[in-house]
Formats: C-alpha cells, sequence, structure tokens
C-alpha cells in the first residue's frame, strides 16, 4: 500500500479519494482549495472533496507547501483547481487522474469541450505531473463512450467513476511498480474554461451544435428583454431551404 497525499477539490474527485482509502492506502493528507461562500449566503463551504475528507477521518489543508512535510511517497492530483510548482514536484512526484485521451483536451475544462466538439469517445488518462499543461506521461487510460443523453454533468460523473477505479488499479502494485509511463502521442488540443459567451444559444448555427451547448448545462437565450435557461433539447432536421430558427419573437 502506498503513502499518499491527495489533492483534490470538486465533487469529481471525490470517488478518487473514497476508492484509495477503501482500497487500504494511506492517505496522509489531502489538500484541497479554501472554503468560499457558495450561494447566496455569507458563511463559508468547504470543497466537496473537504467534505469528504473530513467525513473519513482525514487531515486536511489548504495550503499546498504542506504536501512536502506530510511524509507521502507520492501526490494523486484530481481536479485540484491549481497548478503545481516544479518546486514541489521535485521533492514529491504525483499523478494526475484527467479526465479525456490526451493528449486531446489539455487544460481546465475537458469534458465540455469533448462534448462541445461533438467527440464521439473520450476517456481517462492517469499521467505523470510535470512542469507543463497535462503534458505527463500516461500511466494508464481508458475509453468512455459519449452517448447523445450525457449532459456535462454526467459524463464528468461517469468519468470520475473509472478514474476511481483505474487509479486503484494503477496503485495496486505500489508506487514502485508504476513505471515510467509512456509520452503522449497525437495532436494536442486545448481545453480553456468556457466562456459565458459560449454558453449563449447562437441560432444561426446547426442544431446539432446548438443541442451541444444546451448539454453543457448553463445554455441561454434571449426572447425581447427576457433571459431563457434551455434546460434540454433535441436536435431535429430542418427542411431544405428553411430559414435558421430561433426563439419565437416575443408579441
Amino acid at each position: 500500500m502506498a503513502r499518499l497525499v491527495f489533492l483534490g477539490t470538486p465533487e469529481a474527485a471525490v470517488p478518487s479519494l473514497e476508492a484509495l482509502v477503501a482500497a487500504g492506502h494511506e492517505v496522509r493528507l489531502v489538500v484541497s482549495r479554501p472554503d468560499r461562500r457558495r450561494g447566496r449566503g455569507s458563511q463559508l463551504s468547504p470543497s466537496p472533496v473537504k467534505r469528504a475528507a473530513t467525513a473519513l477521518g482525514l487531515a486536511v489543508t489548504d495550503r499546498l507547501e504542506d504536501v512536502l512535510g506530510a511524509g507521502a511517497e507520492l501526490g494523486v492530483v484530481v481536479a485540484y483547481g491549481r497548478i503545481i510548482p516544479a518546486a514541489i514536484l521535485a521533492e514529491l512526484p504525483m499523478v494526475n487522474v484527467h479526465f479525456s485521451l490526451l493528449p486531446r483536451w489539455r487544460g481546465a475544462a475537458p469534458v465540455e469541450r469533448a462534448l462541445l466538439a461533438g467527440d464521439p469517445v473520450t476517456g481517462v488518462s492517469i499521467m505523470r505531473l510535470d512542469e507543463g499543461l497535462d503534458t505527463g506521461p500516461v500511466l494508464a487510460r481508458v475509453e468512455v463512450p459519449v452517448r447523445p443523453e450525457h449532459t456535462a454533468a454526467s459524463l464528468t460523473a461517469e468519468l470520475a467513476a473509472t478514474g476511481a477505479a483505474l487509479l486503484v488499479e494503477v496503485l495496486a502494485r505500489g508506487v514502485e511498480g508504476l513505471g515510467p509511463g509512456e509520452p503522449q502521442v497525437g495532436e494536442a488540443t486545448l481545453a480553456p474554461k468556457l466562456t459565458p459567451e459560449e454558453l449563449v444559444l447562437d441560432w444561426e448555427q446547426p442544431a446539432e451544435h446548438l443541442a451541444r451547448v444546451v448539454r453543457l448545462g448553463r445554455a441561454q437565450t434571449r426572447v425581447g428583454d427576457r433571459r431563457l435557461h434551455v434546460l434540454a433539447a433535441t436536435p431535429l432536421p430542418a427542411p431544405p431551404g428553411d430559414p435558421p430558427l430561433g426563439p419565437a419573437p416575443r408579441p
């Protein structure tokens, strides 16, 4: 079993943390982003990873530098939300559970970018962290088909569960059994965070594209002076010669 520190923040990272503990690994420290205000209240709330770590009885900090004093032999990073400085990586090797088939969709929003691009398949890659943006050698990967009913939320949940199982499998032989990994091969694409403008439905675009935007969550359009959130959509073929469709004008 491995002595680990775990770095993660959102709900998507929780399955990996719970899987490591269930597999018997010693998680000496959990690092998550600081508590912040969520919703309209003024009270600070912990991240999903911090809540899960507390429930598991694990030590938690929001200070990244604390990993160096934890006595761990490996760091595990899952959607932590911060670049790990080279000085820390030089002291403690780390692996990352990334929700894409690297080198496709390096960056902060791989699931959303895969959906928006209409990728028929995505997956999970476990890689060794280096100083680049998701550029390290890959230890293992699993493909996951992107189904028409997938939303960003449901696809993320599936990838999170898949990644947790793959992580436990990779660490089954301990840190010494990880190996160097394989260099990433293929065309690299970047996955920056979505901008608010990308979530506004452009009715000049094809129906398939509009449906993919809706599947991201938080899609919106305007009817007169009203802003409407679009929760679900089904693309239908337009008869030849029909003008672009859009929301009906407000009377």
